[in-house]
């Protein structure tokens, strides 16, 4: 029988459509909050799985809106009280539950500031819904495993439609629209030699640049997540800057490479590793002496990133069973951390 993360996985591309048709109107009056009040920076406020969506919208904020993106400690505001100064800023708040006390605390913060805050949750009406300026759910429905997966993809694809509708930017605005389709496509992917390759492995290096570096961040969760394992994930840009010192003969790297500016130095870097005897695979077919994994072009190089998140969920949901774990329920993690 399917395990209820199998099953999430498998409904992305519905709840990508989901909340394209049924959140259109929150995402049209907050995108025009933004043209409105045309900020000069965005802050995100995020945690765990939410958090590398944030990093991945801040990636797609900067290329397309050409804006400068902090992410804030929500620890500012629900334990040390620091207020900050956000006037012409605009501030984006990530949370499934919508109830999270600190991320709370700092989307009330930052509205008191007199930032336009978007609250970006899957629970409406929910405290985070209430301390923004505007929110926009998510629609991913229920998410009964506890590793997060459609409810990742779907705040990504309502932070880049918001980017859109803010920005005016025809061409995002296009592929996003078009993501459900290219999402259906990369669910079918199976990675199989990756699968097969891994073996006893108990560490992994994720790779990636820009938006991809996002994707890289939370594959490396996942595999904390659903099977015990040691990830990390680093620019490829820094990785050889330490890091690196860790590669010995077939230690895994996993390359998420776009179809982006970014994907041939990705590439290039994965190439290196491998010919230095790692055991490396790349989301490219730019890669010569890196193993390929299959992947799905979108046509945009902002949502080309987030279709490589897709495939790995489904490998990290086997890979888990296989290591006779139980992806639905992590030891000692829940789905709803309370931090304060």
């Amino acid at each position: 029988m399917p395990s209820h993360m199998r099953n999430e996985i498998n409904e992305i591309p519905e709840a990508a459509a989901r909340l394209l048709d049924g959140s259109a109107g929150d995402i049209a009056r907050a995108g025009k909050a933004m043209r409105d009040s045309d900020p000069a920076f965005l802050i995100t406020i995020a945690r765990g799985s939410s958090d590398h969506a944030a990093t991945f919208l801040k990636y797609a904020a900067e290329l397309v809106a050409q804006r400068p993106v902090a992410s804030v400690g929500p620890s500012l505001a629900s334990i040390y009280g620091t207020s900050l100064k956000l006037k012409g800023g605009a501030a984006i708040a990530i949370s499934q539950s919508g109830k999270s006390p600190d991320i709370v605390a700092m989307a009330q913060s930052a509205t008191t500031a007199g930032a336009t805050t978007i609250a970006l949750t899957n629970t409406v009406p929910s405290p985070i819904a209430a301390a923004s300026t505007y929110a926009i759910d998510i629609n991913a429905g229920p998410e009964l495993a506890v590793a997060a997966t459609k409810s990742f993809v779907n705040s990504v694809v309502a932070g880049l439609a918001l980017l859109a509708e803010w920005t005016g930017n025809d061409g995002l605005r296009s592929a996003v629209a078009d993501l459900p389709e290219a999402l259906a496509r990369a669910v079918r992917l199976e990675w199989t030699e990756l699968t097969q390759e891994l073996g006893d492995a108990e560490s992994l290096y994720m790779l990636g640049r820009g938006p991809a570096l996002a994707i890289a961040s939370e594959a490396a969760l996942k595999f904390k997540e659903t099977s015990n394992m040691h990830a990390e994930a680093y620019s490829a840009a820094e990785v050889l800057h330490g890091p690196v010192a860790l590669v010995e003969k077939r230690f895994p790297i996993i390359a998420f490479a776009a179809r982006d500016a970014a994907e041939g130095p990705v590439v290039e870097v994965a190439d290196n590793l491998a010919g230095k005897g790692a055991l490396a695979f790349a989301t490219s077919s730019l890669a010569m002496k890196a193993r390929k994994l299959p992947f799905v072009e979108t046509g945009h190089p902002v949502t080309d990133a987030l279709a490589l998140i897709v495939p790995f969920y489904g490998f990290v949901e086997a890979w888990s069973r296989s290591r006779g774990f139980d992806p639905d329920a992590p030891v000692a993690l829940k789905k709803v951390t309370e931090t304060l």
